[in-house]
This record gives structure tokens, C-alpha cells and sequence, in this order.
């Protein structure tokens, strides 16, 4: 049983492990050259704010023979954690990393039709809603292909140490729901999972099997949600990459004399 200071200790790790209540996402200072042209004002979206029908995924993979704990592990993990990306995505933490509130900004591409190349840009990011040693969520903002979040989670089954991601989401507006249904989209989406946790024991040298399991939460679709698609960071990524020669030709603010 603990004693009262180390449930004090407890509660107090708690609730610093949660993002404080925020009604729009601000992202503060970047790594790299990423760009915020989609996530910084934008509300943040649980799985009950999407369109189309909402999934739970789970994908894991056990890193037999990983002589570390789950807190290394995961530490590792959000250390390497654009690293572990495939090559169409590339994510950008802030300048605090991994931690409850901060923004990862995404710059990806999708393919235009299941089985082409991934040519088309989306431009978007994800706020960490939680994270302590073990676990960290993130959460969608508008305009992302998916509303929901996702968890990351490094834990003991059998005496194996295993790594999880586990998503509770819902596309957002009709285009992504289309692209979802007929287009490839979910199965891109969940090449994306299954990349990362094979990099992840790649990086202990396991040569992990991924096994995924997926659940229809919800099969309805929101027809209320439609107007997501106001914020869609597709539209407007492939609007901010055709307006790019308009903003080259724009001048440049002077300072006065």
C-alpha cells in the first residue's frame, strides 16, 4: 500500500502527464524547416467531431529478447520518433519534444489512387494530449485526415516487452472518408503504423512480427460533420503549394528609414 506522499507523488505526475485544456492549438518553436500552414488556431478532434465511420486499430509488435524496460524503450522511442517514420512522412517535434501539450508538425504524401507513387502533399501536425514514461497520445486538429488520436505504449505481456499503437479515429470530412472507402487511404494509413513499430524493433535488432487487429466502433457516418471539409489540409496544402510562385513575386516588407 502507499503511504499518502507517494499517492500525492502520484496524483501530481498524473496530472502533469496531461496537456492542459486548450480550445485551439498553438505550436511554438520548430526543429528543422517545417512548415505550420495547417495546425496552428486549429481546434483539436476527438473520434465524436469525425464524419465517417469510427475505427479502433491496434497494431503491435514483441521485442523478444530487448533486455531494457518499458521507460527505456519508450524513451528511445520518442527520441527516434520522426526517424522511425516512412520516407513520404516527415515529422517535425518542437523544441521541448515529446511532452504534453507541444505540437508535431507532418509534412506527408499520399498517393492520388491506391497502388501510385505518394506525390500529393498534406501539410498537418498533431498536439500530445498525454505522455509519461511508458505512453504518449496525440490528437488530430481540423483538417486532418483522421479526427480521433492515437497511442503509443511500450508494456510488459508474457515477460516480453511489447510495443502498441493504437488509434481511436474517424475520417474527417467526406473527401478523406471517400479516399478511406475507395481509394486505399486506410490501408496507406495503416502501412504507416505497421512501418514504424518494424523500425522500432529494427532498432534493437528484433525482427518483429506486426500483428494488427481492428474493431468498427461506430459504422455510421456524421452527415452533421460535413462541413469539416472547410479545413481539409489537403485542399489547402495543394492551394498553399500553387499559390508558392505568387508569394516569391510578393515584396518584401522594407524596414523605414
Amino acid at each position: 500500500m502507499n503511504t499518502p506522499d507517494q499517492d500525492n507523488a502520484n496524483q501530481k505526475r498524473s496530472e502533469t502527464a496531461w496537456a492542459p485544456p486548450t480550445a485551439r492549438m498553438k505550436v511554438g518553436e520548430m526543429t528543422g524547416s517545417a512548415r505550420n500552414i495547417n495546425v496552428d488556431g486549429r481546434q483539436p478532434m476527438s473520434p465524436l467531431q469525425g464524419f465517417g465511420q469510427m475505427w479502433q486499430k491496434t497494431f503491435k509488435v514483441r521485442l523478444s529478447g530487448v533486455d531494457k524496460s518499458a521507460a527505456e524503450v519508450m524513451q528511445i522511442w520518442k527520441e527516434n520518433f520522426p526517424k522511425f517514420q516512412p520516407p513520404e512522412n516527415r515529422f517535425y517535434p518542437s523544441m521541448a519534444g515529446i511532452q504534453p501539450g507541444e505540437v508535431l508538425l507532418i509534412e506527408a504524401k499520399v498517393p492520388p489512387f491506391a497502388g501510385l507513387p505518394s506525390i500529393l502533399p498534406v501539410v498537418t501536425g498533431v498536439m500530445v494530449l498525454y505522455a509519461d514514461d511508458t505512453t504518449f497520445t496525440v490528437m488530430t486538429p481540423e483538417g486532418h485526415p483522421e479526427a480521433g488520436w492515437n497511442t503509443f505504449s511500450v508494456f510488459e505481456e508474457d515477460d516480453v516487452l511489447v510495443a502498441q499503437c493504437q488509434s481511436l479515429c474517424r475520417p474527417n470530412d467526406p473527401l478523406y472518408d471517400f479516399f478511406n472507402r475507395f481509394m486505399g487511404a486506410s490501408s496507406q494509413q495503416d502501412k504507416i503504423w505497421i512501418h514504424v513499430l518494424v523500425s522500432l524493433a529494427d532498432h534493437f535488432e528484433v525482427k518483429g512480427q506486426v500483428t494488427t487487429d481492428k474493431v468498427l466502433v461506430d459504422p455510421k457516418v456524421q452527415w452533421s460533420q460535413a462541413k469539416n471539409i472547410w479545413h481539409n489540409a489537403a485542399i489547402r496544402t495543394m492551394f498553399y503549394v500553387l499559390g508558392t510562385p505568387l508569394r516569391w513575386l510578393r515584396p518584401k516588407n522594407r524596414p523605414s528609414s
